[in-house]
């Protein structure tokens, strides 16, 4: 699924994709690395397919890979429920292609270039 190593092992490289997933899902919108934010599109838009199903399986599989954090402080409902009730519904009519990969320029300690990538 992930082409790129980033200079990590794969428990690592697990990890950091599942949280940059969760943060996407939580804020819409994040500012990563352009190579890390390529490589989000594919997992973003993989947990989406999965919420568009909405089936027990379906969010069993996602609940497997979504961090269980909090989304919202005032209902209490989290990223795999934001998930299934509020984004993918969104594209229910949309065939793919859930995310968008924005270049924003370098970062100014190692002349990274980075990017956002948000929800279409």
């Amino acid at each position: 699924m992930w082409n790129r190593k980033f200079g990590r092992n794969a428990d690592h490289r697990k990890a950091m994709l599942r949280n940059l997933a969760t943060s996407v899902i939580m804020y819409g919108k994040v500012e990563t690395t352009e190579a890390k934010a390529k490589d989000m599109r594919s997992v973003v838009d993989e947990l989406i397919t999965l919420g568009k199903k909405g089936d027990l399986a379906a969010r069993r599989q996602a609940a497997a890979f979504v961090r269980n954090v909090v989304a919202d402080e005032k209902t209490g409902q989290t990223v795999l429920k934001k998930l299934f009730e509020e984004v993918a519904p969104k594209y229910a009519d949309r065939k793919g292609g859930y995310t968008r990969v924005v270049k924003t320029g370098v970062r100014r300690g190692d002349a990274a270039p980075m990017a956002y990538i948000e929800l279409v």
